[in-house]
């Protein structure tokens, strides 16, 4: 159970190591966020911004594909650069992209429930600007609908994560198929059930943190995580065979 925590602190310390290119990164996808949601508010679709915002939990695993390119190279003992960042996942685009569409498909799944559930309580007529989030937060009706969807979402995201905590990183270190990185990452989760469920929380609680700051927190935070991901990887994973260069 105190793995989670050294996987935490190991993130810290390649931040530390990298700063500049950390802090590109975790910039970057707190643009793009905030391009979304402005995207969002225009059109509005301020019903449909909540659920895009937990959904962050489904694709987040693809988001720290970079931050794993960053962490071989400060093992390898080579200065990290943004090249490190954005090219490492182009010899396993395949597999990666395999992976993607299935995280893609829990996020589908996601919204296409949320939705459903925002129909099943409020109906077919979307609150205005001015009282959407207030029927959410004041009246029984929104909090019941909150914590159905906390729960069904809970599930859904646990699932995401059971097939991806380290899924991911094996296949950017290894050449699998991404069939085979789920069950690594399957396996990593049943044999270590409580640390797993312990860094879930970890994980997410982070996430929501972050997002509490109007993402300004995850240029921080995204960057820390990955690169906690990767090491707790290389802690659960183990091979009989060498690495193919």
């Amino acid at each position: 159970m105190d793995r989670p925590k050294s996987w935490l602190l190991a993130g810290v310390e390649d931040f530390r190591r990298a700063p500049v290119v950390s802090l590109s990164y975790g910039i970057f996808w707190v643009g793009l966020s905030l391009a979304v949601t402005a995207g969002a508010v225009t059109m509005g679709f301020w019903h449909v911004l909540l659920p895009l915002i937990a959904g962050f939990m489904f694709i987040g695993p693809l988001v720290a594909v970079g931050t794993y390119g960053v962490s071989q190279a400060i093992e390898r003992g080579q200065t990290p650069h943004l090249g490190h960042a954005l090219g490492c996942w182009r010899p396993h685009a395949g597999q990666l992209a395999m992976m993607g569409l299935m995280m893609m498909i829990f996020f589908l799944a996601w919204i296409r429930l949320a939705t459903l559930l925002f129909a099943l309580f409020f109906g077919m007529n979307v609150p205005n600007v001015d009282t959407i989030y207030l029927a959410l937060f004041t009246t029984l009706q929104g909090l019941t609908m909150l914590a159905v969807g906390t729960a069904i979402g809970g599930v859904l995201a646990f699932g995401a994560f059971t097939i991806s905590v380290v899924a991911i990183p094996t296949l950017m270190d290894r050449d699998l198929t991404f069939m085979e990185g789920i069950e690594a990452s399957i396996r990593s989760v049943a044999h270590n059930f409580r640390p797993m469920l312990l860094w879930a929380a970890i994980l997410t609680g982070c996430v929501v943190a972050g997002v509490l700051t109007f993402y300004i927190g995850l240029a921080l935070v995204l960057p820390v995580l990955g690169y906690a991901s990767w090491h707790a990887y290389e802690d659960l994973v183990r091979f009989d065979e060498p690495a193919k260069s």
